[in-house]
């Protein structure tokens, strides 16, 4: 299924900085250590619908992957007659005014990325009493057996721990080289990762359309 979000909103989740950033002959050097700029996501779907039914989906990313994700989760869900803010957590976003949140994150060494937990455990309380939901963005352990199952539930054990009585459903995501670092790239090498979109749009829309539902 195509994405329906516009080329400038597609620009905006996936606009990366591009620059001269090289592996140097001593080492991977400072520019190895920085990452391709993701620019702040601020989109709104919805907006005939009113604010009493108003729903924040919100996303830490890395390569813009999750927040494509997240997009496609607030235009599904103002299909279904809610008012949708999409942004990205380093925006800190304000739970002020808003009937439900959804939170996504992608994983790096094993764990959600930290600015989404910090600002879960900031907001805990305001977040344990209203409806709450959690999607993560992955690559590894995508399949149903026993050992995958039990990585992705260590996935999110810290942010389940917080949020016990959230929704939570997991997402493979995206692997695209010119989306990383150089040094994300290189350890992408190290460890023979093929750049895949493992994406499946339509089990993202059919989690859009049931979630939040009492």
């Amino acid at each position: 299924m195509s994405i329906k979000f516009s080329r400038r909103d597609f620009l905006k989740v996936t606009g990366l900085a591009v620059g001269g950033a090289a592996l140097t002959c001593s080492g991977l050097g400072y520019a190895a250590t920085r990452s391709p700029k993701i620019y702040t996501l601020d989109l709104v779907y919805g907006k005939e619908h009113s604010m009493q039914n108003a729903v924040l989906v919100t996303h830490a990313t890395r390569a813009g992957s999750t927040a494509e994700i997240a997009a496609v989760i607030g235009e599904t869900l103002a299909e279904r007659g809610f008012h949708v803010d999409v942004k990205s957590i380093k925006s800190q976003p304000s739970l002020d005014g808003y009937t439900a949140v959804i939170l996504g994150s992608a994983i790096r060494m094993g764990n959600w990325l930290p600015e989404m937990v910090k600002f879960i455990q900031a907001n805990q309380a305001a977040l344990a009493a209203m409806p709450t939901a959690l999607f993560t963005v992955h690559m590894l352990n995508t399949g149903e057996d026993a050992d995958s199952r039990a990585a992705r539930e260590a996935y999110t054990a810290s942010v389940r721990a917080l949020l016990p009585d959230a929704e939570n459903v997991f997402f493979t995501g995206l692997m695209d080289f010119s989306r990383l670092s150089p040094l994300d790239r290189f350890i992408s090498g190290m460890v023979k990762a093929v750049e895949a979109d493992h994406r499946d749009w339509d089990a993202i829309r059919r989690w859009a359309e049931a979630v939040l539902i009492n």
